[in-house]
């Protein structure tokens, strides 16, 4: 070590006289690639010092049958340092046709050539950016040398465990196994939305697009759970700090109800004086709201029924000018008043000027006819409670559109899962919960 010291210093000084001064950059990046390196040479002795995992000239190999010792194998490893010489025992199960290697299993590097540190990071990175820029980032900030596709892997695969873990947790809350304990809450947000996520050709096969024969996206549907405390002093609905929480897939509606569900559960649904659900009205969030949470109150994002309102009044009045915003503003007044009886008459008065048109006010009358009971607004906005589903708005943005919508993105659902995944693992503030308690791999 002393020498690798003295050759740096070496270095560094000989770099000053030939420059006439110190380039402070390039000397302190210098002194970081060298620690690693010492580092990495300290962290192979340290681990090959280990002989634990000879074991034996023979050791179960649990499938009931025993391993023979065959020799020693060495196993280069990329780390947070550097790259290391792992030397691990090697046993062989001639039953089993297979070969074992303790070390790899204690040290959770079996089946990959990355130290959990360095796959911790490029979980990380990869949730977050592309995995291009996720590669170049780990290579500038951390020293760790990777490619974009090795970033991709072992995002994927770590993505695919956080899934895993949540399989588990939705099938014990779902079999009354675990109910977890939380402290009493007084208002308890479910918020739900859907948003198109690009797919490959392959996801899309035989699936017809809004505008298109062929569709070029998959729904990914995602769910907010968060808690309200106080409301501010006009009375306005104030959601509690740091509260919210994200799941979601691309998957059906009876896929994704028992994961909102679970979810819910474990933010203290069971608890909870009051349950409100929010949603845009689309008919499969109502179906989840009747059959996982019958007893919330049901509330249909304020904003998506105005947007109907404009949509259809600019059908009829023309995309601008003061009579369709004479009647917009009308209806938006009455709905805000919860007149929703007479919000549905002046829709019913529409004059349509053609088919398509007419077609439009129906789809219209229809959407504020199946959900009169979920637009009380100004009955809920007195009760101090949101009428809006900004949050689940948001994360739709946040957690799926800024790292799966970039500019010639195209996801297989496998790997799209496992990002929203990861996302919202991290997201929700539950990363450090998964990875203490991972199952190594």
């Amino acid at each position: 070590m002393k020498k690798e010291i003295g050759l740096l210093i070496t270095r560094v000084f000989e770099d000053k006289k030939r420059k006439g001064q110190m380039d402070m950059e390039a000397t302190e990046l210098s002194i970081r690639g060298s620690m690693h390196q010492v580092g990495g040479m300290l962290l192979e002795k340290i681990v090959n010092a280990d002989l634990g995992d000879h074991r034996g000239p023979r050791i179960p190999c649990g499938s009931g049958h025993e391993a023979v010792f065959v020799d020693y194998r060495i196993k280069q490893v990329t780390t947070v340092l550097s790259e290391v010489a792992i030397n691990r025992a090697y046993y062989h199960c001639h039953a089993c046709q297979e070969g074992l290697l303790p070390k790899d299993r204690d040290l959770d590097i079996e089946n990959t050539l990355f130290s959990p540190g360095v796959r911790r990071m490029m979980a990380r990175v990869g949730a977050k950016e592309s995995f291009d820029d996720g590669r170049a980032d780990l290579a500038e900030l951390a020293g760790v040398r990777v490619t974009a596709k090795e970033v991709g892997r072992v995002s994927e695969a770590m993505g695919e465990q956080v899934e895993g873990v949540a399989d588990r947790e939705r099938l014990q809350v779902m079999g009354g196994k675990i109910i977890p304990f939380a402290p009493p809450v007084p208002i308890l947000y479910i918020a739900v939305d859907g948003t198109g996520v690009p797919v490959v050709p392959a996801e899309v096969i035989g699936r017809k697009g809004k505008r298109t024969e062929m569709a070029k996206t998959r729904e990914a549907k995602l769910g907010a759970v968060f808690t309200q405390t106080t409301v501010d002093d006009k009375g306005h609905a104030v959601r509690d700090d740091a509260s919210t929480t994200y799941v979601g897939a691309i998957e059906t509606a009876d896929e994704f109800g028992p994961r909102i569900y679970a979810e819910a559960v474990r933010r203290g649904l069971n608890r909870a004086e009051k349950v409100v659900l929010l949603g845009d009205g689309a008919v499969w969030i109502r179906g989840i709201a009747e059959e996982h949470f019958p007893d919330a109150i049901q509330i249909v994002d304020l904003f998506h029924a105005l947007e109907y309102l404009w949509d259809v009044g600019r059908l009829v009045y023309g995309p601008t000018g003061a009579a369709v915003t004479r009647w917009f503003q009308k209806q938006k007044d009455e709905l805000k008043e919860g007149d929703v009886k007479k919000v549905i008459a002046a829709i019913r008065r529409l004059k349509p000027h053609s088919q398509s048109v007419r077609e439009e006010i129906e789809k219209t009358l229809g959407y504020f006819e199946t959900n009169i009971n979920r637009m009380k607004y100004a009955e809920w906005i007195g009760q101090g409670l949101f009428v809006g589903s900004g949050v689940i708005e948001a994360g739709c943005k946040t957690i799926i559109g800024q790292r799966l919508k970039q500019s010639g993105m195209r996801w297989t659902v496998k790997g799209a899962n496992a990002i929203i995944a990861l996302r919202c693992c991290q997201i929700s503030g539950r990363w450090e919960e998964f990875w203490e308690n991972r199952v190594a791999g």
